[in-house]
């Protein structure tokens, strides 16, 4: 798949994004989660890359990324796993820089998005990259296809808006509040000021960070987004389940969910008057 496959994604209706860990805490368990997440109704997969230091991940998911580090999930045995999914929805590789640049020998990064490309990965989301070091991986990305996302916080000053916006493809992940991933209770009033701010333009915005009910996936596509990202929410359900089937199971409810969250907000505009 390729850029324009996320780009159909958010076409029609708002996106659901939801995240999970690969090899948590299994290889063959992830590819389970993954096509119970579509049956759920998911229309892009953030499949995490694990990494030692996982500076933007709360303590849900760094557990999730141990568990998968100690089940000896690899950059090349997540690949491996990529070309093994089932699955007719885009799949966007979250990790961190570090390992991109530890991959293969000579032009490290450019190999890994050329690897990544040819494995199925549609998009890259590197949120220890800042914006205006990203060329190199900017200029990998255009040429294998793959869709290079940013990631726009409270705190994004408006000129780092800008340069963000002139690199991304795909779409802008719009981090809803301060600090690190996890499941909330609410939706922070950070989203709706963050969206306000920014401009419109050819690229959806897709809200994450805390997403754990359908009120929070309605309330956030009322706000403007044009997708939901919800990660915790899920990993949460992986780590409780007794079983990879009951895992499997309470992923496709959670994703349902969400996306009936989306497609309320969607309805209840449809039926206000003009």
């Amino acid at each position: 798949m390729t850029v324009a496959d996320i780009t159909e994604a958010f076409a029609g209706e708002p996106a659901l994004v939801p995240y999970v860990v690969a090899g948590d805490p299994s290889y063959e368990a992830t590819k389970r989660y993954v096509e119970a997440l579509v049956e759920g109704g998911a229309d892009v997969v953030e499949l995490g890359l694990p990494f030692s230091e996982p500076i933007a991940d709360g303590p849900t998911i760094q557990e999730a990324i141990r568990r998968a580090l100690d089940g000896g999930m690899t950059p090349a045995k997540y690949l491996d796993l990529v070309r093994e999914l089932d699955v007719d929805v885009p799949i966007v590789c979250m990790t961190y820089y570090n390992l991109l640049l530890q991959y293969g020998e000579g032009d490290e990064v450019e190999t890994f998005v050329r690897d990544a490309a040819e494995a199925g990965v549609s998009g890259l989301i590197i949120p220890d990259l800042p914006v205006e070091e990203s060329a190199e991986l900017e200029a990998a990305c255009e040429k294998h296809d793959v869709a290079l996302v940013f990631i726009v916080a409270p705190t994004t000053t408006e000129e780092r808006v800008e340069r963000i916006l002139e690199r991304a493809s795909g779409f802008v992940y719009v981090q809803a509040r301060m600090g690190t991933t996890g499941a909330r209770t609410d939706v922070s009033e950070d989203t709706y000021e963050s969206l306000e701010r920014l401009p419109d333009g050819d690229l959806p915005y897709a809200v994450g960070f805390g997403v754990s009910e359908r009120e929070h996936a309605k309330a956030i596509v009322e706000g403007g987004a044009d997708g939901v990202v919800a990660g915790s929410v899920f990993v949460d359900r992986i780590a409780e389940a007794e079983s990879v089937a009951e895992a499997a199971e309470a992923l496709r409810e959670k994703a349902a969910e969400l996306k009936a969250g989306i497609r309320d907000a969607e309805r209840d505009e449809s039926e206000t008057p003009k």
